[in-house]
Order: structure tokens, then C-alpha cells, then sequence
């Protein structure tokens, strides 16, 4: 019986390790691919002052991008209106990597995510969620404190983790693609990232204490 118990328990840690992955890869996803965010910071942010490009051509570029991004079959990163250099073309290929990284943890975990959430509800044992994603609601309050007393050097940093180099220093003049890209769009998005992550951190905590009250 107690092997039983032991081998339940690490179980039930590898479901909640995969179902976290699960949470974070799936508000990335939802996040790098939110158009219409884009969209508003457009009007927000005056993009169109910075390009000699109507909204609708913007957007058909910023389309592209995320077609290549997206692609793993799309080898090469073409604009219909903007030139890109070989440093940038590198850094957004890096980019690519990543998104697709963070797509395949989303594919490789969603369906036993699935499973080990279906089995904690046939056992009444989603409460068992509740300490996990108390902590895991911690992190984004945190990283976003870090933001808010300056999101620069959070950029900087942020960069260093995940690029060994400096080609995602756009020069405007040979890649003028970063001048539609403000950094102020970057932490939107980082915003909308981690209010995802709340949200499905907030969720499994309410499910598990109604759950507790039951029992």
C-alpha cells in the first residue's frame, strides 16, 4: 500500500509539473498569436507616424512575420515592404525557434495535461492544485514588479537569457521593422502574458476549494 502511495504521489507531481508547462506554453501561444493587440496598439501607440504605410499594409507585413514565425516550413523571412538584414533575418529565426519550441511543449503535454486533470476530478482530488498555483500566481507578480520599476532593463535582461548575441539590437536603418515593433508593444504583450497566467492559476485554486467544501 504504501508503494502504492508513493508511486501516486510522484504522479501526481509529474501531472502538476506537466500541466504548469501546459498553462505557460498555451498563454505564450495565445499571446504571440492575440492580432488584435497589434491592432490597438496601432491606434495607441501612433505606429503609422513611423512608417510610410496604411494601416491595412502594416498589418499585411506584420502577417508575414508571424506566417514565418509560425511556419516550420517557411524557410525564409520575406516582407512585402520592409528590407531585412542578415543580422535581423538571424534574430527573428531565433524567434522562430522559440515559438516553435513553445509550440511543441503544448503539443507534448496538453493531452496527458488532459488525462491527470480528468483523473484528479474522478478522484475529488483537485484540490490538490490549490498550493501549486498559489505559488505559481506568485511568479508573474513578481516578474511584473521587476516591469514596472523599469521595463527596459526587464527587456535587456530578457534578451540575455534567451540570445547568446546582440542581432535583436535592430539598426532602424537597415531593419526598419523595428520601427513598428515598439518596445512598448513587447510589454503589452508581456502584460497579456502574464494576466493569462493568472487567470489559469486562478482558476484550478477556485475549482479545488469548491471542491474542498464539498468533501
Amino acid at each position: 500500500m504504501k508503494r502504492k502511495e508513493q508511486s501516486w504521489v510522484w504522479r501526481e507531481r509529474a501531472g502538476i509539473v506537466c500541466l504548469i508547462l501546459t498553462i505557460i506554453s498555451l498563454s505564450i501561444t495565445l499571446t504571440i498569436n492575440f492580432r488584435p493587440l497589434y491592432m490597438i496598439d496601432i491606434d495607441v501607440l501612433n505606429i503609422l507616424d513611423y512608417v510610410s504605410l496604411d494601416k491595412a499594409d502594416l498589418l499585411k507585413n506584420y502577417g508575414e512575420l508571424m506566417s514565418y514565425l509560425n511556419n516550420p516550413f517557411n524557410h525564409t523571412l520575406q516582407l512585402s515592404d520592409f528590407p531585412v538584414s542578415k543580422s535581423g533575418a538571424f534574430h527573428f529565426y531565433e524567434v522562430k525557434r522559440l515559438f516553435l519550441l513553445c509550440y511543441g511543449v503544448l503539443i507534448v503535454t496538453i493531452i496527458p495535461s488532459g488525462f491527470f486533470i480528468k483523473r484528479l476530478i474522478k478522484d475529488k482530488r483537485v484540490w490538490r492544485l490549490i498550493r501549486p498555483f498559489q505559488w505559481g500566481m506568485i511568479i508573474p507578480v513578481i516578474f511584473g514588479t521587476i516591469m514596472a520599476f523599469g521595463f527596459d532593463q526587464f527587456f535587456v535582461a530578457f534578451h540575455g537569457v534567451f540570445f547568446n548575441n546582440d542581432d535583436w539590437l535592430f539598426d532602424p536603418v537597415t531593419d526598419p521593422i523595428i520601427n513598428v515593433l515598439p518596445e512598448t508593444f513587447f510589454m503589452h504583450c508581456f502584460i497579456l502574458f502574464f494576466v493569462l497566467l493568472e487567470l489559469c492559476f486562478l482558476i484550478g485554486i477556485l475549482f479545488g476549494k469548491r471542491e474542498l467544501k464539498k468533501i
